[in-house]
């Protein structure tokens, strides 16, 4: 029997603030980070980018279709389109930054929890239902029943400790040729075993990644992250988590390797 019934607080408006982030207008910065680091799946992460920064974007991308430069070569795309790619993002510098490598050091340790053992490892997102306000649209558009569509470029990794780092790829479909972005947050788990319910309370992220030739860590500490509730069950090597909203949406993760069994 397919897993889970799970909670999840919605990620929508609140997300898209981004919270007190600093953005420019016309410029992917900070605040869509904060938003995108809080999506599960791509819809969520559509919205997030369309919030200010969406058209740079698509220039971005035409501009590196347009080159004449190899299919590998970012330093000749980064080159070439140097002044669109400052237009897009935001800060336009490299980042005095630096990328977390193990976020969960950064994690303190009596804040976190101990979890059960099987819902200790790496996750990779396989499947998302589809919204309820895509539903209808797509229904009357394919002529048929809406089934889950699979979702792409998002992880989930869990410690025994109690540490969660929720990850998503952006890659130069959306970017622009030569750019790449993982957008990460990371926090603390609070399970209840009984209820087989889990709060995921996300402390601080980073985008980390080579844009405009330059490599980014953009800190987002400063954005304000919701602490999304869920209801868990596992069956086998598959999570399945259902939002506790109206929408009922849920999402299906594959472990990425077997548990062992004792």
């Amino acid at each position: 029997m397919a897993v889970v019934v799970a909670l999840l607080t919605a990620l929508s408006a609140r997300a898209q603030t981004g919270g007190a982030a600093r953005t420019l207008a016309g410029r992917c910065g900070a605040a869509n980070w904060v938003c995108v680091a809080q999506c599960i799946d791509v819809t969520c992460v559509d919205k997030c980018l369309a919030t200010g920064c969406e058209k740079a974007l698509d220039a971005l991308v035409h501009c590196s279709e347009r080159t004449r430069c190899g299919a590998d070569d970012s330093v000749c795309v980064a080159r070439a389109c140097d002044d669109q790619c400052g237009r897009s993002f935001e800060p336009a510098g490299k980042s005095s930054e630096r990328e977390a490598v193990d976020p969960c050091r950064r994690v303190s340790p009596g804040a976190a929890q101990r979890v059960p053992e099987e819902l200790v490892g790496n996750w990779t997102l396989e499947a998302a239902s589809i919204r309820p306000e895509e539903r209808e649209h797509l229904a009357a558009e394919e002529g048929k029943d809406v089934k889950p569509r699979p979702d792409y470029g998002r992880s989930l990794r869990v410690t025994s400790s109690g540490c969660f780092v929720m990850e998503t790829k952006l890659e130069d479909a959306t970017l622009g040729k030569g750019n790449a972005l993982e957008v990460r947050s990371w926090g603390t788990l609070q399970v209840d075993p009984d209820k087989e319910t889990v709060r995921l309370r996300a402390r601080d992220g980073q985008a980390v990644g080579p844009v405009c030739g330059k490599a980014r860590a953009i800190s987002l500490s400063k954005g304000q992250f919701p602490s999304p509730s869920y209801e868990y069950e596992i069956e086998e090597d598959l999570l399945t988590l259902t939002a506790e909203t109206s929408s009922k949406q849920t999402f299906q993760f594959r472990r990425l390797a077997p548990l062992k069994k004792p």
